[in-house]
């Protein structure tokens, strides 16, 4: 059978109107790309209609390879010439300056965008937890929020989901997590689901503390504190954890990642993954997705087009929609990261 040609290796950003009409290329011969021109005539490709129901922001597929046709689906990440790195010593690069971290836990870079250091963020104590805010409407987040926490021995207060999904992830630490009545045990590296009606708290029984992010969506500037645990456990979505599994990656190039939290769990509206970043520095790219990045190990540095600072274990890149950024490992052995993307489900699609 014959192959489409590659157009573009990124998706096309598109505005969409409702009611409007759209025909796609899916030969990749178009000289309208990514709409059609007639130029598939005499092959075996056809035109895929899509009707705007909304207006809206869209990527349609450049690479032609996508199986959501007509939108990107990030199959362009692994055909040749796909995922693009970019040389940190162009004279382009050499040019963006230097964020450098103060005393405060926020780096600024452009816009919205910025670094977060758990490391250098005062704690507030509420019972055996202390905790602060990464990520919240006053910082410029339109979709999401964000928290860290550290829990002593003994139980965390009850915190209620307060109308959004609640994303959770452990990076250290073990015990159980109580939602709604219903006792999940969990270890390092896991993710964990709280539906919007519901609420939960975390039993560490152990010596060392529980170590863990909260994300909301949509966001919420404090955490919400109940007196007592409602029994209302969502049973239609019985499995609330995640863990890594190598048999669930996804490949982008060298690097690769796996979905944890998802529709499948009940999250409609934020998605969990855990990835690796070889050493490496990815071309400048776009998400229509809002993201919370944390990076678990290893070392690198934060691009966006103005500006660029270094990051580590324990800090969290804040990335609004549609900024153009990249990110740069410089050890061997990558960096691990967990992200948390909203309103979205798939950390692959880029334009």
């Amino acid at each position: 059978m014959a192959l489409p040609k590659i157009a573009r290796s990124k998706g096309f950003y598109y505005e969409v109107k409702a009611g409007q009409r759209y025909l796609w290329c899916s030969c990749g011969r178009s000289g309208n790309q990514p709409f059609c021109d007639g130029s598939h005539a005499g092959t075996a490709f056809k035109p895929v209609l899509f009707e705007a129901r909304i207006d809206e922001d869209v990527i349609f597929c450049g690479c032609k390879h996508t199986g959501t046709a007509p939108f990107c689906d990030g199959a362009h990440n692994n055909l040749a010439g796909g995922y693009a790195e970019d040389d940190p010593e162009s004279p382009a690069n050499r040019s963006v300056a230097s964020a450098p971290r103060g005393p405060d836990a926020r780096v600024p870079l452009d816009g919205a965008c910025y670094v977060f250091s758990t490391k250098r963020a005062k704690l507030a104590r509420r019972g055996a937890m202390a905790y602060c805010a990464i990520v919240s409407p006053a910082t410029g987040a339109q979709h999401q929020s964000q928290f860290y926490a550290e829990i002593g021995t003994g139980t965390s207060p009850v915190i209620g989901a307060n109308g959004s999904h609640n994303v959770l992830f452990v990076t250290e630490g073990q015990g159980d997590v109580e939602v709604s009545g219903r006792r999940f045990a969990f270890g390092p590296r896991t993710g964990l689901y709280v539906r919007p009606n519901e609420a939960f708290c975390v039993h560490n029984t152990a010596l060392e503390p529980v170590m863990l992010f909260i994300s909301n969506g949509p966001g919420q500037e404090d955490l919400m504190w109940l007196d007592d645990m409602p029994l209302n456990f969502d049973e239609t979505y019985p499995n609330r954890l995640a863990e890594i599994d190598p048999s669930q990656r996804h490949a982008m190039a060298e690097r690769f990642f796996q979905i944890l939290i998802h529709r499948a769990h009940g999250s409609t509206e934020m998605t969990q993954f855990i990835g690796n970043i070889p050493r490496s520095k990815a071309e400048p790219h776009r998400h229509l997705y809002e993201e919370a990045l944390i990076f678990l190990n290893g070392a690198g540095v934060v691009w966006t087009e103005h500006a660029k600072t270094e990051v580590g274990p324990g800090d969290v890149l804040f990335l609004p929609r549609k900024l153009s950024h990249s990110v740069q490992c410089t050890v061997d052995g990558g960096f691990d990261v967990v992200g948390v993307i909203c309103p979205g489900d798939n950390p692959s699609v880029s334009y």
